[in-house]
């Protein structure tokens, strides 16, 4: 028997993205099971729909630092992923910097969906950014986590038009509807082993 392919979740907020996957999962859509969500808030709702779904869900404490990991956590939060077996690490929401022993404990298997068109755009509030900037068309990215800021090899893309009448949360509203609709896709064709990395490139097996 093949053994299933496992996710591991990782997610601050009210966990829409996870929902998506875990939807997906359940629906055959993507050939993978949820292994475990962890968050770095304890009231986080990702842990709240991870539970209503039987999935084990579990708050670590993130330690003394604002915007990473302290190394105790870190070290923490390597051990759950890998006491879960987890082939690949999907962020949704985590509002964390993740640093070397992460990235080296799980490299070329940590996605990130971003919602914005990379490199347009990366770091905190991309939809408020793009309509600051007056583009016509954001966006959102699905990519592979570097050790920079948004900024490691692109899986996939999906374009939002940018609305004269939008605001940033109606702009918002929108890309979630689309990450929420490529996410799905891209963890899906990593499970079936579609995806290829060629230098920056990522590639797309033809079927």
């Amino acid at each position: 028997m093949i053994n299933k392919f496992r996710i591991g979740v990782l997610g601050s907020g009210k966990g829409s993205n996870f929902v998506a996957l875990a939807d997906a999962c359940a629906a055959g859509k993507i050939p993978a099971d949820i292994a475990l969500v962890l968050s770095d808030v304890e009231t986080a709702g990702i842990l709240s729909h991870a539970r209503e779904r039987g999935t084990p869900a579990q708050f670590i404490a993130p330690g003394k630092f604002r915007t990473k990991l302290d190394e105790d956590a870190e070290r923490a939060y390597i051990e759950a992923l890998q006491n879960a077996r987890a082939d690949l690490i999907a962020l949704a929401g985590f509002m964390r910097v993740l640093k070397g022993d992460f990235l080296r404990a799980f490299e070329g298997r940590i996605v990130n969906i971003h919602p914005s068109l990379l490199p347009a755009f990366p770091g905190l509030e991309a939809w408020k950014q793009a309509l600051d900037a007056g583009v016509k068309a954001t966006g959102c990215t699905v990519h592979f986590v570097d050790a920079g800021v948004d900024s490691g090899p692109i899986i996939a893309q999906q374009t939002v038009p940018v609305l004269d009448d939008d605001t940033a949360e109606t702009l918002h509203a929108r890309i979630h509807a689309a990450e929420h609709e490529l996410y799905p896709k891209c963890v899906s064709a990593i499970a079936r082993g579609e995806i290829s990395i060629v230098g920056r490139r990522v590639m797309w097996k033809k079927v």
